[in-house]
């Protein structure tokens, strides 16, 4: 079956069969779900085996020639569409602040990304106009309307409130934890902290709250390391982008310094990575 984002597809899972799977993956254990910065590099990661996706709000914005932060919600929307009807894995989404700051806002983005085969997402506290923290009491309306709007959509959307504190910041865990907390009293069912580097306070995230944590891969974390101390789920944000866009920018170098293209010569398994095309 073709969709129109010209994929071949092949067992297509239902949205609601991806979002039943994306739950049971958060039941137990400790899982990686790594961040595509579009389809193609999203149906390389599910051919590697990984069970769930999530896209990274810096990695498609760097597509589109923008900084992080620099996309509309109908552009997300349509990135949304285009990586979960060519994957076949449940597909989470990075909704930023939820394109304003109203309560309604954050509701309302949850609702479009679902529209368009997103089966979870994050909320964050991060007010992008005023560059600001949320008032804890606002931030918790507005995970509070988007976990309201999750529960009302036809598949079980896992809804994560992110608490922006340390990556703009801010390294009171104390006031990271309360955070969590009152996330989860509203409706979150993943909190995430990102930036967290130190096990002993991830571990104390993961002790503070009854909900699955999620933590952001960094140098010098290991899945074993985040799985002792309590971590549900390890997201990679844009750095794989970072590491495709680096491996060009270097390949580039090359050629325009060097003069020549053996830098060109690496192997491509599109079989492997994108499966074999087929009519129909």
């Amino acid at each position: 079956m073709r969709r129109g984002s010209g994929f071949v597809l092949r067992n297509v899972a239902t949205q609601r069969e991806k979002a039943e799977a994306f739950r049971a993956l958060h039941e137990s254990g400790t899982f990686v779900i790594p961040n595509p910065w579009d389809a193609g590099s999203g149906r390389l990661l599910e051919s590697l085996g990984f069970k769930a996706l999530a896209t990274t709000s810096s990695g498609f914005a760097f597509t589109l020639g923008r900084r992080d932060g620099g996309v509309t919600l109908d552009q997300l929307a349509a990135h949304v569409e285009t990586v979960a009807a060519a994957t076949s894995v449940p597909l989470a989404v990075d909704i930023e602040d939820g394109f304003g700051p109203a309560p309604e806002d954050a509701a309302r983005a949850v609702t479009r990304v679902a529209e368009a085969g997103a089966v979870g997402g994050s909320i964050e506290d991060w007010d992008s106009r005023e560059r600001r923290i949320y008032d804890l009491d606002h931030a918790v309306e507005r995970v509070a309307a988007a976990a309201e709007a999750a529960r009302g959509l036809d598949v079980p959307f896992t809804l994560t409130g992110r608490a922006e504190n340390v990556i703009r910041g801010n390294p009171d865990l104390g006031d990271t934890i309360a955070r969590l907390q009152a996330f989860e009293r509203a409706g979150a069912d993943v909190l995430f902290a990102p930036g967290l580097t130190d096990l002993d306070d991830i571990r104390a995230v993961c002790t503070a709250v009854s909900r699955p944590v999620n933590v952001l891969a960094r140098p010098g974390l290991t899945v074993a390391g985040l799985a002792e101390a309590g971590v549900r789920r390890i997201s990679v944000g844009g750095a794989l982008t970072w590491v495709a866009a680096t491996a060009l920018a270097a390949a580039a170098e090359r050629i325009r310094d060097d003069g020549e293209f053996s830098v060109l010569d690496v192997p491509v398994d599109l079989d492997r990575w994108l499966g074999p095309e087929r009519d129909g």
